[in-house]
């Protein structure tokens, strides 16, 4: 059982920036596809980016420009670097691991809260 645990969440201004952290208890193989979603206060999860194979990238169209998803496979670490943020930015931000192959297996992380003052 891998678990994930999220960090850098805060509270920032809105054109700031902020990175958050995803890592993982144990090696996750390069069939697993690193997501971070996230889910404001009145709002369903929803996928903000995917890295996928380690080159395929999915952004939301809500957050393409401004932020960009990496994965450093040697920490065991996926990062989401978030840049320009807006106030409608502000969610609990979730890393997610998806294998792409089969057994199918998934990993959620706790959640990291960020919020975006105007």
């Amino acid at each position: 059982q891998v678990q994930l645990v999220e960090s850098g969440g805060g509270l920032v201004q809105a054109g700031g920036s902020l990175r958050l952290s995803c890592a993982a208890s144990a090696r996750i193989s390069s069939d697993y596809a690193m997501g971070w979603y996230r889910q404001g206060p009145e709002n369903q999860r929803e996928l903000v980016a995917r890295l996928i194979n380690g080159d395929n990238t999915i952004y939301a169209d809500s957050v393409k420009g401004r932020f960009t998803i990496s994965r450093d496979n040697a920490k065991n670490t996926a990062y989401l670097q978030m840049n320009d943020l807006k106030p409608e930015d502000t969610a609990v931000y979730y890393c997610n691991a998806h294998r792409t192959t089969w057994p199918p297996d998934n990993y959620w992380g706790q959640g990291t809260q960020v919020t975006v003052s105007s």
